[in-house]
């Protein structure tokens, strides 16, 4: 699957759509780097993964990755030595506690989904680091007392130094004989040191040392000399705190670095849950439903490829028409006409993005019967592919893009054409598009081709393997209906656009003539066959109609004849009881 045709179908778009549904950034790396499958096994799989995940969070909303993080960046500063942040031990922590809420409750419901509690059983919470994590560490990333013997010494030893140096600068500012030298009576700290605050000109009277002054100048920071051997015992004490906190921190960081693959594996299993959830979320909100997936050649002339009410799903789904489309075995081209802006470009963009998502796992914004084969390679020439850099033609840059691919296309293959043959002489480019198309259905390609050449109309009626479908337009209000027909060649509709905005009869008629007869016999042809179309179509609806009205009538007169036997029954229950009651009497009687 080439990733040029993928964009170009716009794919990425629908994988970062996904992304968006994920719940944290290794879900989204997994959504945004999803490639479709070829294997027809791998991709029923992995449409059979988003089901569960659809039934599972609408019978158990509650189901979630429950606040995991990507903590791979994590795992490889762990394998360095590097120190773990008290707030990134957490993270490992909640992810494995994350993981192993999941996985006993996907285990649980095993029976009911089985290839979710597969990943599930992926996932390696790691018991004792969950519990050394939390034994060390409280929920606001503080490191706790009982997290070492010794880090509870340090801080038994800092909270009483810190104690008796408090007592003594308390003592210094509320004595008499010091508190008129000073601007107020508090202790603050600066550069790490407890000092008092000393009004400049009473500089000297209290012994100390000047760590800071106010901007001002009237205030000088002192560290009384009385206290200095205090603080000093009190920063020691911190100094050993800091340094026993940060063995706390290498010890864990340690324990992480030697779980450290089984920790990936559970993230790259919660990672591969979250897409899944991620799936099962879009295919809701796209009301989408799983497709048939079919191994080109199952069966025998079994169809291949049917779509039914398919929607594109970046398209607003208050306004996009939803279009059916059916192919069977013997069927590979299908050739697409009707007006500028009328639908085909996006008929073949629904088509191939649906394909595309289908293969990836995703469901699919169409009706349940739908069904598509699992293609090798998808390749489209879709938009104007002009390049100027390249001084290459629109058509010269469409006949690049066709030949990259053309003679790789096969029978596995699903190939998109907008405009065939288009950017060059009509008559030219019209030979070249029946030449290609030839190409193509000889080697039994599923083709889909939108073009306005009315003799690729004419090929696709007179070619086995070849048919012809239409965007339908409205002659009342000229505008599209973006409706797809399969069957029905596209007309022209250049003389009915120009005769309902008031061109004169007389210039109509000149135009018709000016056409070349085998243009006029084509477009003849092909209104004949539309009007023989619809005919038929007008005919099957009245047999229908008329097969329903019979169908009414026939149970009207089951339901009549069971009532009038009813009535007959009732009636001779009646006569026999009223006979049994009259011999009852005369019996009496005698």
């Amino acid at each position: 699957m080439n990733p040029k045709h993928r964009t170009t179908l716009e794919l990425p778009k629908i994988l970062e759509r996904l992304a968006g549904h994920c719940a944290f950034s290794a879900g989204k790396a997994l959504a945004r780097s999803l490639t479709p499958s070829t294997d027809p096994e791998e991709v029923r799989y992995r449409l059979a993964v988003t089901r569960e995940a659809r039934t599972l969070l609408r019978t158990h909303p509650g189901a979630s990755i429950g606040g995991a993080r990507d903590v791979r960046p994590l795992l490889e500063q762990a394998r360095r030595e590097a120190t773990l942040l008290p707030g990134e031990l957490l993270d490992v922590r909640q992810t494995l506690v994350a993981g192993r809420t999941l996985r006993r409750t996907l285990t649980r419901l095993e029976a009911d989904f089985p290839r979710l509690a597969g990943i599930a059983r992926r996932i390696e919470p790691v018991p004792g680091l969950i519990a050394e994590i939390g034994r060390c560490i409280n929920d606001d990333g503080e490191v706790r007392d009982e997290a070492s013997p010794a880090l509870a010494q340090a801080r038994r030893t800092v909270r009483l130094a810190h104690q008796r140096l408090q007592e003594k600068l308390q003592r210094i500012v509320t004595s008499p004989q010091t508190a008129r030298f000073l601007q107020e009576p508090i202790i603050t700290r600066r550069a790490g040191r407890y000092v008092i605050p000393l009004r400049a000109e009473f500089k000297g009277r209290i012994p100390g040392i000047v760590h800071d002054q106010s901007a001002s100048g009237a205030t000088l920071f002192i560290e009384p000399l009385s206290v200095v051997e205090l603080n000093n015992r009190w920063r020691e004490a911190r100094l050993t705190e800091e340094r026993e906190v940060r063995r706390v921190l290498a010890r864990l960081t340690a324990q992480v670095a030697e779980e450290a693959e089984a920790i990936r594996r559970t993230v790259e299993a919660l990672a591969e849950l979250d897409l899944a959830f991620a799936k099962a979320a879009y295919a809701d909100l796209l009301e989408a439903e799983e497709p048939q997936m079919l191994a080109l050649g199952e069966g025998k002339r079994r169809p291949v490829l049917r779509l039914r009410r398919a929607r594109h799903p970046l398209l607003d789904p208050q306004t996009v028409v939803p279009i059916d489309l059916e192919l069977d075995e013997e069927t590979f081209i299908v050739v697409i006409t009707g007006p500028n802006t009328g639908g085909k470009t996006v008929t073949l963009k629904t088509v191939g993005l649906l394909a595309l998502m289908a293969q990836c796992g995703l469901h699919i914004p169409a009706a349940q019967e739908s069904a598509l084969p699992v293609f090798q390679a998808i390749y489209a020439d879709i938009g104007d592919e002009q390049s100027i850099e390249q001084s290459l033609s629109t058509f010269s840059a469409h006949m690049t893009n066709i030949l990259s691919f053309l003679e790789r296309a096969d029978d596995r293959s699903l190939v998109l054409l907008d405009e065939l043959g288009a950017g060059t002489d009509p008559a030219e480019g019209s030979a070249l598009a029946r030449a290609l198309l030839d190409y193509l259905r000889a080697r039994r390609v599923t083709t889909l081709v939108a073009t306005h050449y009315p003799e690729l109309k004419v090929y696709a009626h007179a070619t086995p393997g070849v048919v012809n479908a239409s965007v339908e337009f409205d002659p009342e209000t000229l505008a599209p209906t973006y409706r797809l027909r399969l069957g029905l060649p596209g007309r022209s509709n250049a003389f009915a656009i120009a005769a309902r905005l008031g061109a004169p009869s007389e210039v109509i008629a000149q135009a018709r003539r000016m056409m070349a007869e085998t243009d006029l016999r084509a477009e003849e042809m092909l209104a004949e066959i539309a009007r023989a179309r619809q005919e038929a179509e007008e005919a099957r609806r009245e047999a229908q109609a008329a097969q329903a009205d019979l169908q009414a009538q026939a149970e009207a007169l089951r339901q009549r004849l069971a009532a009038i036997d009813e009535e007959r029954r009732r009636v001779l229950n009646e006569a026999r009881q009223q006979a049994q009651a009259e011999l009852e009497r005369l019996r009496e009687e005698v």
